[in-house]
Parts: structure tokens; C-alpha cells; sequence
């Protein structure tokens, strides 16, 4: 049975290593394997539970999926949802976005982004009731979405 809880330090290396591999796709099709995701350090992860709340996905005491935020001015900024590849298209992304929605339930709005061509990933984005508000080239091969929701809550 899977379940969403709260990650700690103590997970930092598993999540590190399930975000490489989540992130590794990505990286092949840019032909670029210098995306911040797959360049973060174990030292990098663990200083960044200071700052941002995670949650992990845990199935038969595996990590295969995690989330992480944090709130700034009203916002909550949601980054690296990653979903083991073997687990993908089972609710577990979707089940991730909720539970970090409602631990941030106090804020006006939430924001993310993902790569402008990443279908899937949008589209998730987009039922879930994320929309597109920009656009951002970051080089010849790469450029962002970003998306908003609005908190009715």
C-alpha cells in the first residue's frame, strides 16, 4: 500500500537518487545533463530541508515519489514532483500535489514550474487546475512554463 508522509534528512540520499533517475529522461532528450536537478548534491538536498517542506511517496518502505515547497509572500513555490518511471501513471503525481496543497492550504496561490515541452507533465498540471501565466527561454534547447493556481480555500 502506498502512503504520503513527510521526508526528512534521513531521506535525502533515496530522494536525491530518485530525482537523478526521474530527471535523467529530461536530460537525454536536451542532450544536457547540466539541468540543476541532476547537478544538486546530497550536501545541497539536506540544506534544503532548512528552507522547503517535502513529502515522499512510500511504497513496501521504498521511496517512489516525492514533492517538495516552500511559502514566500502568501505563495506557495511547489518544485521537483518526481514520480519513480516504474510507478508513473498510477494517481501518485496527482496524490503528491494534493497533500503539498493542502500542507500549504493558508496561501493565496501556488506556483511551479516545468519544461515549456513537457507534455505529460503539464497536462497533470492542467487537470489538476494549474495554468500557464509565462513563458521563459533559458537556452536554444530549454525554456519554462510557469503556472499558477489559485487558492479557493
Amino acid at each position: 500500500m502506498m502512503e504520503i508522509i513527510r521526508a526528512s534528512r534521513e531521506d535525502a540520499e533515496q530522494l536525491l537518487a530518485l530525482q537523478k533517475l526521474c530527471f535523467r529522461n529530461e536530460a537525454e532528450r536536451l542532450n544536457n545533463f547540466d539541468i540543476p536537478p541532476m547537478l544538486q548534491t546530497l550536501p545541497e538536498i539536506i540544506e534544503e530541508f532548512n528552507s522547503h517542506f517535502f513529502l515522499k511517496s512510500v511504497e513496501d518502505g521504498a521511496i517512489i515519489g516525492s514533492v517538495r515547497a516552500y511559502e514566500a509572500d502568501g505563495n506557495c513555490y511547489i518544485g521537483k514532483l518526481i514520480v519513480h518511471p516504474e510507478s508513473q501513471n498510477k494517481g501518485i503525481g496527482a496524490a503528491l500535489m494534493k497533500q503539498i496543497e493542502q500542507a500549504f492550504s493558508h496561501v493565496k496561490r501556488y506556483e511551479l514550474f516545468t519544461g515549456a515541452d513537457s507534455g505529460k507533465t503539464i497536462h497533470l498540471y492542467n487537470k489538476l487546475g494549474y495554468r500557464s501565466y509565462s513563458i521563459k527561454q533559458i537556452n536554444d534547447q530549454l525554456s519554462f512554463v510557469y503556472m499558477e493556481k489559485l487558492n479557493k480555500s
